[in-house]
Formats: C-alpha cells, sequence, structure tokens
C-alpha cells in the first residue's frame, strides 16, 4: 500500500483549488460531479489533494456543518482491496464499508471507522 490521497472538505472545491494552484504550483488532473459533491483531484507529484465539495444534502456537508473545513480522511491505494479488508478484519478494525464499492475517478473504495484507526477515517482505494 502506498498514500495516495487526502479527502478535503470545502463549501468551494474551485477557490480552495485557485489557492493551492498559487500557493503550491498544483494542477488539476480530474474534476467530477459524484455523489452529490464536486470532486477535484490536485495533483501533488506522489498523490493528491482531493477536494470535496457538496452540492446537496449527504456527508460532506454534514461533516461542515459539524466540523468545518478540513480534513475529510487518509486514502491509501491498494492493489487488492479485498484482501486488504480481510487483513482489516482479521485485526477487528470495524468498517464503514463491508464491501468494496464505486467511489470518485472509478476507483473501488471501502472506508474503516476512525474509532478503530487513531481517530482517522481511512479510505482503501483499488485503482
Amino acid at each position: 500500500m502506498h498514500f495516495d490521497h487526502a479527502g478535503i472538505a470545502t463549501e468551494d472545491a474551485a477557490e480552495l483549488g485557485a489557492l493551492y494552484a498559487d500557493l503550491f504550483g498544483l494542477e488539476v488532473a480530474h474534476e467530477e460531479e459524484f455523489d452529490g459533491m464536486r470532486v477535484v483531484f490536485l495533483d501533488c507529484g506522489n498523490g493528491y489533494f482531493e477536494l470535496l465539495e457538496p452540492l446537496e444534502d449527504g456527508t460532506i456537508a454534514q461533516y461542515l456543518e459539524s466540523n468545518g473545513a478540513g480534513i475529510h480522511h487518509l486514502a491509501l491505494a491498494t492493489d487488492d482491496i479485498e484482501g486488504a479488508l480481510e487483513t482489516v478484519r482479521d485485526h477487528d478494525v470495524q468498517l464503514i464499508d463491508e464491501e468494496p464499492r464505486p467511489g470518485a475517478w472509478g476507483h473501488s473504495v471501502a472506508f474503516l471507522h476512525p474509532k478503530d484507526t487513531g481517530g482517522i477515517l481511512v479510505e482503501l482505494v483499488e485503482h
């Protein structure tokens, strides 16, 4: 496994993306509307910032209301998401997603519950 991206909840992905482009020289690698969100991936060289802007009520809108803008999750890439989920189960870590589901950019994803991962919402992603 390796680091894939940091998911960042924001009220305005275009504005935050422009700021990161100016500050850090990052470029947009991918944009889409997915699952009630505008999702923008900024290429950081060895991973991405995934900007998550809610377009309707849902998980990210609720997160912003409760916590404000900021890091929502960290994602690790795997070549075998099913095997990674088995390892997680073997360690009695609670899963939010028992099975992989479709994620942004057409990837398969599954989330681990933060109560068992040091307070961090962890996403497993298979490209």
